[in-house]
């Protein structure tokens, strides 16, 4: 009999790597539909260097290094997408491309490859990125196309930091940001799909955004707006669900949602970014390990009880 290892989680759920990464790709496309309508053909080229850029990389370094090739698992074009998604449509060509190498070679594969890194590839390159190369990731525009609103490359600023919407705008996407933040309504359409497939549950994206809501309404702010705009349910859905970097339990994942909630919400208020979701989900994927201990994770196979 063989013994098959591998990083965490081991939880047989039926489904393959790559199936479930397919999901998520599928999940995706119709936020990437909704960026290249707002934002024309600079997205798709944003989108097609991200997934080309991480699953060249993922090869390179896997072939370099003599180790199995794993593309196949749709892994790299996930993260690929996840970048391209997280950048501004006007931001230079190479950001995406730097963005992605970040992520495959810096994050993922220097930890061992999917399963064995401890913070969300995507996410981290981009926090990199916004410090690295700050105004390139906030130099937003309108969009191009939406009901004949906006102007092409004209720069804005975005709700968070003082443009005024309605919320129907926010909602539909027709509001400065980047290329997958802008549309609520098809992010909740890839949130239907993965819910139904049972990629993911509802637990995470569902008390993520409630206890933003929460706190946000203690300290006065506008909740609508501050759910509708930035990249909360954008992170909420794809990046804070992420299997590697996400709790095993059902109360873990409770409380670590809760925390990418209040700390989205204590970063919006009190620091010195307005949007807060990408250092927030981070900050709750390096505290995953304790609250895969704490919160009834179970003991390790074969070692015994405690006295």
């Amino acid at each position: 009999m063989s013994l098959h290892v591998s990083n965490a989680p081991y939880v047989f759920s039926g489904n393959t790597t790559r199936v479930l990464m397919r999901d998520v790709v599928i999940a995706m496309i119709p936020t990437a539909l909704a960026g290249i309508f707002f934002f024309g053909l600079r997205a798709l080229l944003h989108i097609l260097i991200g997934i080309v850029a991480a699953v060249a990389a993922e090869y390179g370094y896997q072939k370099l290094l003599k180790k199995p090739i794993r593309i196949g698992d749709c892994s790299a074009v996930v993260t690929g997408m996840l970048i391209a998604l997280n950048v501004p449509a006007a931001a230079p060509l190479w950001i995406t491309l730097i963005g992605s190498l970040v992520a495959i070679i810096l994050v993922k594969e220097l930890f061992g490859g999917i399963g064995g890194n401890f913070m969300n590839p995507a996410l981290t390159a981009r926090a990199i990125l916004m410090v690295s190369w700050p105004v390139a990731m906030t130099s937003f525009t309108l969009p191009v196309y939406g009901l004949g609103i906006g102007v092409d490359a004209v720069s804005s600023a975005t709700v968070l930091g003082g443009l005024e919407a309605t919320p129907l705008q926010m909602f539909l996407g027709l509001i400065p940001g980047t290329i997958g933040e802008v549309s609520k309504a098809a992010i909740l359409i890839g949130l239907a799909y993965l819910l139904l497939r049972g990629v993911i549950s509802w637990h995470i994206p569902v008390i993520y955004v409630a206890s933003y809501a929460v706190l946000a309404l203690l300290l006065g702010n506008d909740v609508l707006a501050g759910i509708l705009s930035g990249g909360m349910l954008f992170g909420a859905v794809f990046m804070a669900t992420d299997y590697t970097t996400s709790p095993m339990t059902k109360k873990g994942q409770m409380v670590y949602a809760a925390g990418c909630g209040l700390m989205t919400c204590i970063i919006r208020n009190f620091g010195s970014y307005p949007e807060g979701v990408t250092f927030a989900i981070l900050l709750m994927n390096i505290a995953t390990p304790l609250l895969d201990k704490y919160m009834g994770a179970g003991r390790v196979y074969g070692k015994g009880k405690k006295a």
